[in-house]
């Protein structure tokens, strides 16, 4: 099992940008798949985009392209999610998830299956 934890989230103005970090440890193999999802109040999680340590491989939701980029620092074993021209909405919490082996893992992840998560940070977005 992965553990997991996040930083880095906090109140921002709309069209700021923030970049929430995650740690990962305690995990099997060498490379392993993460993402970050998003929860609005009331609303189901949704994947925001992954990425494979093993060979920088992404995924970005369609909402975020342009303005999200996911990025890994292996040494450290963070992964980051830079976030530009963010939009003045309800609070909403920023999940840090893993999935390992890498095989399959976009799979496990779009589907939440066999996948650990982070605790959340939390990212107000002011108006």
């Amino acid at each position: 099992q992965v553990h997991l934890v996040e930083s880095g989230g906090g109140s921002v103005q709309a069209g700021g940008s923030l970049r929430p970090s995650c740690a990962a440890s305690e995990y099997t193999y060498s490379s392993i798949c993460m993402g970050w999802f998003l929860q609005a109040p009331g609303k189901d999680r949704e994947a925001v985009a992954f990425i494979s340590t093993a060979g920088d491989f992404t995924y970005y939701a369609d909402s975020v392209k342009g303005r999200v980029t996911i990025s890994t620092d292996n040494a450290k074993n963070m992964a980051y999610l830079q976030m530009n021209s963010l939009k003045p909405e309800a609070p909403a919490t920023y999940y840090c998830a893993a999935a390992q082996p890498t095989i399959m893992c976009f799979v496990k992840l779009h589907l939440r299956k066999s996948i650990d998560w982070g605790q959340g940070t939390q990212v107000p977005v002011s108006s």
